[in-house]
């Protein structure tokens, strides 16, 4: 079955970086764009980033635009998300998302735990 699996969450100090993965599997990931939705606590989901299949092309949300880097290696099914210049507002469950053909995202990963603290 389809499966997205996310890595690299953590405790960083305000302007602090870290590396996010996502590992895909069950499906073809290379003929999919992907994108990385995040939920802080008592909001709803809010879109970061997208990128599309070949990885070529890349949009972001203007809270993290400048900031943050998404990127893939289809060869290794693997989805990345550099932040960097990292703010306490940032703090959030973070997601890779396939985004449907018919609707907003058919299948999401189980997020990790991304907290900005000093």
């Amino acid at each position: 079955e389809v499966q997205l699996v996310e890595s690299g969450g953590g405790l960083v100090q305000p302007g602090g970086s870290l590396r996010l993965s996502c590992s895909a599997s069950g499906f073809t990931f290379g003929t999919y764009d992907m994108s990385w939705v995040r939920q802080a606590p008592g909001k709803g989901p809010e879109w970061v980033s997208l990128i599309n299949r070949g990885g070529d092309s890349t949009a972001y949300a203007d809270s993290v635009k400048g900031r943050f880097t998404t990127s893939r290696d289809n060869a290794k099914n693997t989805l990345w998300l550099q932040m960097n210049s990292l703010k306490p507002e940032d703090t959030a469950v973070y997601y890779c998302a396939r985004p449907a053909w018919y609707d907003n995202y058919d299948y999401w990963g189980k997020g990790t735990q991304v907290t900005v603290s000093s």
